[in-house]
């Protein structure tokens, strides 16, 4: 008889540990795949997507470094790279998404920034939206390694082996800077208007690794809309400026006075390094590099 309750015991005690290993394993999977966003809004997948819309640049080149690029069935007008997602189906812009290509698409995550439209009536619709804009190299790190986890894929893998790779690829750029560099002043153009890259940008932020110095200051956010004055009073030693942005830099008004200017020390990216430059994903250590040969070529 005693037996009999010992053996009964034993049942009751293996069934417990099944169950609680069977809610641990439920409770493990209903976590994986869930992210914060930029919104603020809690992204749960129960299993890892398959068919991806991108509707930021810098996303989709942030799927295609964690080695995901087959996942991706439509992105927007502006991703070209790595060149994979060329041929895919292109379903509008970032603000301007065509709602109707991406529904078409039955995408099980659709990524975008948080500036992005249609995102509302997208959830409605019932698909899985995340919402991702980083502006710093903070953001660009977090962003990286939030992807990976909607992905299931593990940090080691992906998200931590990109970013090894960008923070080496950005000091291998600082270290390959003469002396003389090291705090030239610069003026980073980022779009028309003007709008600069300030010292809290991303790309203020490379500026800084390299060993320069932002004449625009970190007290007037990420990217600022500047009055021409402000920088014909800040007389960068060096000026870059994106294809996108303009072709004359003495356009504004002013600017023709500049020093800068006159010793034609200003750099004008084309569309493909303004592309790398301006996208706050894997190619950062590009876009340094892109920086340094400025600074080495122009400084003074």
């Amino acid at each position: 008889m005693s037996e009999s309750r010992s053996l009964a015991a034993c049942r009751r005690a293996l069934l417990l540990s099944a169950c609680v290993v069977g809610w641990c394993v439920f409770a493990s999977a209903a976590m994986a795949g869930r992210i914060v966003d930029d919104r603020g809004a809690t992204i749960d997948l129960a299993a890892a997507p398959r068919r991806i819309v991108s509707l930021l640049p810098s996303l989709t080149e942030s799927v295609c470094a964690l080695q995901q690029c087959d996942r991706l069935v439509g992105v927007d007008r502006y991703s070209n790279w790595p060149e994979f997602v060329s041929h895919l189906p292109k379903v509008g812009g970032g603000i301007d998404p065509n709602i109707e290509a991406v529904v078409a698409l039955q995408p099980d995550l659709i990524l975008m920034s948080t500036s992005g439209r249609g995102r509302d009536r997208l959830e409605a619709l019932g698909y899985k939206v995340a919402a991702l804009e980083p502006r710093r190299l903070s953001d660009a790190k977090r962003v990286l390694g939030a992807i990976g986890t909607l992905l299931d894929v593990p940090p080691e893998q992906g998200a931590e082996r990109a970013w090894r790779e960008i923070e080496a690829g950005v000091d291998a750029a600082r270290q390959s800077l003469p002396a003389h560099v090291r705090g030239k002043r610069v003026y980073f153009e980022v779009s028309r208007g003007p709008y600069a890259a300030g010292e809290q940008s991303f790309m203020g932020e490379i500026l800084t690794r390299l060993g320069a110095r932002n004449v625009v200051p970190a007290s007037l956010g990420p990217f600022p809309r500047l009055n021409p004055e402000f920088i014909v009073r800040a007389d960068p030693d060096v000026i870059m400026i994106g294809n996108r942005s303009m072709q004359d830099a003495v356009n504004y008004p002013g600017w023709n006075t500049l020093r800068a200017v006159r010793e034609n020390r200003v750099c004008k990216f084309d569309s493909t390094e303004s592309d790398i430059l301006v996208r706050p994903g894997p190619r950062m250590a590009e876009a340094a590099r892109i920086m340094a040969r400025c600074l080495a070529d122009k400084a003074p």
